[in-house]
């Protein structure tokens, strides 16, 4: 199993802690964004969209962070990534995908280079941009999670779920960009149960081989 990432990319940040929890360590290759490495034909080869993370294994090439999750998740079922009932794994999917579908996309490396480049923005222009939509993201999260009344540690329970996983990477693009997090009191407690847990403190950027 061979693992094509980037220290700062939020996408390949969850993968790592989903393998961290799941006792799993693929082979890792880094790959720089900042240097284009992601747009070379060979990487294009593997994912032919030129993006991070991308997974090969047993003769095959995964692409999107979601996806790498849940075939981790059926393939290594302990501890279970989304645990409960239907209406409840549908619950963690959701949280997920606010996080992933909706915010991440618009504080991508290539999104914040066209509006740099196409749109006049500065790099002050591109960071008001991200915390724009990661404030709008995050609002709704907060809500979601404090609306909760399982009293458990995590955004739906006891443990680590695919929620989780999403949302400490974003917290961290979150601090990244400048945007003020003290508004999400009950984000912020879960950030502090996640990071006290060696899967996510290990899967931090800062600790990556790669990091600069």
């Amino acid at each position: 199993m061979k693992f094509y990432g980037y220290f700062r990319s939020s996408s390949a940040y969850r993968c790592r802690i989903a393998f961290n929890l799941k006792g799993v360590q693929p082979e890792t290759v880094f790959v720089n964004l900042r240097e284009g490495l992601q747009k070379s034909d060979d990487f294009r080869s593997l994912n032919p969209q030129g993006l991070v993370p991308a997974l090969e294994v047993d003769g095959n090439v995964l692409s999107q962070s979601l996806a790498m999750i849940e075939w981790l998740d059926e393939t290594n079922p302990a501890p279970p990534l989304l645990p409960g009932t239907a209406i409840e794994r549908a619950h963690i999917r959701a949280f997920a995908q606010i996080i992933a579908c909706e915010v991440h996309p618009l504080q991508n490396l290539r999104v914040l280079n066209y509006i740099k480049q196409n749109h006049g923005q500065d790099q002050a222009g591109a960071d008001g941009w991200c915390q724009h939509w990661i404030a709008e993201g995050l609002a709704a999260c907060e809500a979601i999670a404090a609306a909760q009344s399982h009293g458990g540690g995590f955004v739906f329970g006891d443990s680590p779920s695919l929620a989780d996983i999403c949302l400490a990477p974003q917290l961290f693009s979150a601090d990244r960009f400048g945007l003020d997090t003290a508004p999400y009191g009950r984000l912020n407690e879960i950030r502090a149960t996640c990071e006290a847990m060696p899967a996510f403190k290990d899967a931090h950027p800062s600790r990556q081989p790669d990091a600069i």
